[in-house]
């Protein structure tokens, strides 16, 4: 009996997640469908992408862009959405299965956000969802009966570790760092680093925003505000170990000593094939771990006082409440300033740090308070910058 395949859309199918996705999508022997592919500006390539796929939908969010584009390559088949409009239209489709979440940045919680509330399968590579609206986004999957199945290698790794005992029994989750392009920098060293350093990432192949994320190890703080919510941890369970080989992606300690770790090759289809077929596992394209030649495996601690990002993280998942919006969004907005060429690159953490400490905090926020406050901490950030 054959089983029948599982049809997806894929939120930001033009960038490094998306096109990982499609990758996985293209190896599944038919078990794997497309149904809606978005994209923002990069639009030859959704117009490739959906030549491969023919997907019956297709959304672009840069309507402007979308005017001005030759679609005659377009297959007849694939109907043309715009917007945050179009998304939602999209998500909403009956016959979608799963969402995968990729979107960068908070642009990306309105589409995750519709997806669990017609009770869709999300895979998450969004991590400004959950950092944002962590106990909202968490609330309405239970009550819609959704499931959210993580992507970032990270909670996927966790994800599949927490399997081998009872959740009552964790003691913690070990997030494991690459430590960036800058891990045995000094602090004077760091206040010279160019953009093309920054964008040098020796492990992962990502987007601007992620990788130089990834160098202030904002990217390791965001993943403890997500882990926080997406497994019920306290934020004391969670803790932070450099690991420059990225083979361990993370642990999770058991209450009786036991270290739970996943290790796989740094390949983001692994994780990506994981939540698309959970719980079956499937033959995955990714790279395979040989253990039969010799390799080392290293883990230090994080240093914060080189790495203050990191701090800020474990405040905002202790905090929750509006400060997981402003951190994002001012964090969005600081390395944007630098990859601008506006503020060096030691001065993103701290305009992160001003702009949290400067807002008013409340404990219970609206969806619609926590998208007010997005706009308003990047303001201030522009601010920050011109001051």
């Amino acid at each position: 009996m054959t089983t029948a395949a599982r049809n997806i859309a894929i939120l930001g199918s033009t960038g490094s997640i998306g096109r990982s996705a499609l990758s996985v999508v293209g190896e599944s022997d038919g078990r794997l469908r497309v149904i809606g592919l978005t994209a923002h500006s990069r639009l030859d390539d959704l117009c490739a992408q959906a030549k491969q796929f023919q997907p019956p939908w297709l959304v672009v969010t840069d309507a402007d862009q979308a005017a001005k584009f030759d679609w005659s390559e377009k297959p007849a088949k694939s109907q043309l959405l715009y917007g945050q409009d179009g998304i939602e239209t999209l998500v909403g489709q009956p016959e979608i299965d799963v969402v995968v979440a990729a979107m960068v940045g908070s642009v990306g919680l309105r589409g995750a956000w519709r997806a669990l509330e017609a009770a869709k399968t999300v895979a998450l590579a969004n991590k400004e969802t959950l950092v944002m609206a962590g106990p909202q986004v968490m609330e309405l999957a239970k009550a819609r009966n959704a499931k959210i199945l993580p992507i970032d290698s990270e909670h996927s790794a966790v994800f599949q570790a927490l399997q081998s005992g009872r959740r009552e029994d964790v003691k913690r989750v070990i997030l494991t760092a690459s430590g960036g392009p800058f891990r045995e920098r000094s602090s004077q060293q760091l206040a010279e680093v160019t953009v093309e350093d920054a964008l040098a990432h020796p492990t992962w192949s990502m987007g601007p925003k992620i990788t130089v994320d990834s160098a202030t190890m904002m990217n390791k703080a965001l993943e403890i505000i997500e882990a926080r919510w997406l497994f019920d941890l306290e934020p004391d369970q969670i803790d932070v170990v450099v690991h420059p080989q990225s083979i361990v992606h993370s642990m999770v300690e058991f209450r009786d000593g036991s270290v739970i770790a996943q290790l796989s090759p740094p390949d983001m289809k692994l994780p990506i094939q994981y939540a698309l077929s959970y719980p079956e596992r499937w033959e995955c394209p990714s790279p395979r771990l040989d253990l039969t030649e010799a390799m080392q495996l290293d883990f230090e601690p994080p240093d914060e006082e080189r790495f203050p990002a990191l701090r800020l993280g474990h405040e905002v998942a202790a905090a929750g409440g509006t400060t997981g919006a402003v951190l994002n969004a001012a964090n969005e907005a600081a390395v944007q300033s630098f990859l601008d060429g506006q503020i060096p690159f030691t001065e993103i953490v701290p305009a992160c740090r001003s702009v949290l400490d400067g807002h008013h905090f409340e404990a219970k926020p609206s969806l619609e308070k926590l998208i007010e406050l997005d706009g308003w901490a990047r303001q201030e950030v522009t601010r920050w910058v011109c001051t």
